[in-house]
């Protein structure tokens, strides 16, 4: 097969390009929310758009989520392609009723007659001392909703080629991204490309044990693996990319093959990502496992200000590392 080029780009401009090249692919395709156009959001992941694309497609709203949210599932319905920019995770409690019970119930409700083709962008990932109002992992609710698909990419290459796959569906999509992750650079294709939903990526095989884990916490599982390496054990590393469509064969048969699995997500254990996944697993692959599926999320308590307090609420390299050396028998 022909080599792809491809060019380093931090999960940001990654993210930035996609919106540029949907932008440009579709004319129905603008942006709104706080902050979104000459700020370029806090975090200036849309920094420039705005420039290229005007004010009337890269749109700065008012400070009310619920009302931009509102705005958002109307103009999907009436035909353009919104992409509604929530700038932290937490502010998706605002938002609830537009999400929950306007643009997941439309197409059902009205018989197929109506569709909502809108993307929710916004942010999750504690450790970046903002405290317990700015660094919550919510994406759990939203996998809860039938109606909605989640998305949570852990890669620059995979963040864009999920999110045009996201502008491009015709059904609402929220898209997760971890704060903590837009200076994080890896290889993106200079080529047109997209990555489909439902679709694992195992981003290290081993034989020994599998380590599902979502958005940054992938890097915190290949880090864990590193170190596994070295004691002996080999660890297979899978991304589920979405929690809904949730890839279940490639969950169950790496489990399957390694007879050990561990899950690792920023949300909360209770009720989460970890609990669903680890269901799965234990079903699909039940006869296969040598051990009990390990859970590992944040920890029950607000997300502390203070550093040292926050940087103990949600896994770490080093604490998967132990809890996958237990599973295998090497403590």
């Amino acid at each position: 097969m022909p080599e792809v080029a491809t060019r380093e780009l931090t999960f940001a401009q990654a993210i930035r390009e996609a919106l540029a090249e949907e932008m440009r692919r579709d004319s129905r395709v603008c942006i709104f929310g706080e902050d979104v156009a000459e700020a370029g959001t806090p975090f200036k992941v849309l920094s420039g758009l705005v420039e290229e694309f005007g004010r009337e497609r890269v749109m700065d709203t008012p400070i009310s989520e619920a009302g931009f949210t509102g705005m958002g599932v109307g103009a999907a319905m009436t035909g353009l392609r919104p992409v509604v920019d929530i700038m932290f995770g937490d502010f998706l409690t605002l938002t609830m009723d537009q999400l929950v019970n306007q643009a997941a119930k439309v197409h059902y409700m009205s018989g197929g007659t109506w569709k909502v083709p809108m993307v929710l962008r916004t942010t999750l990932g504690a450790t970046r001392r903002s405290a317990a109002q700015h660094s919550q992992s919510l994406h759990a609710w939203l996998s809860h909703v039938p109606g909605l698909k989640v998305v949570m990419p852990s890669t620059p290459y995979d963040a864009k080629g999920l999110l045009k796959t996201a502008i491009r569906d015709e059904n609402p999509v929220v898209f997760f991204e971890d704060k903590m992750m837009y200076k994080q650079k890896g290889p993106v294709p200079e080529e047109e490309y997209t990555i489909p939903f439902g679709a694992a990526d195992v981003k290290r095989k081993g034989e020994d044990i599998t380590i599902v884990a979502t958005s940054s916490m992938v890097q915190v599982a290949l880090g864990a693996a590193e170190l596994l390496e070295k004691i002996g054990v080999g660890a297979e590393v899978i991304d589920p990319r979405t929690t809904w469509p949730l890839d279940e064969k490639t969950l169950i048969e790496s489990a399957k093959k390694t007879s050990r699995a561990i899950v690792v997500d920023e949300g909360y254990g209770r009720y989460g990502v970890t609990g669903e996944i680890a269901s799965v697993i234990a079903e699909g692959a039940f006869y296969n496992l040598e051990a009990p599926v390990k859970r590992m999320g944040a920890m029950h308590v607000p997300i502390p200000f203070s550093p040292p307090l926050e940087d103990v609420t949600v896994p770490t390299e080093q604490t998967v590392f132990e809890a996958a050396r237990t599973l295998c028998g090497k403590g």
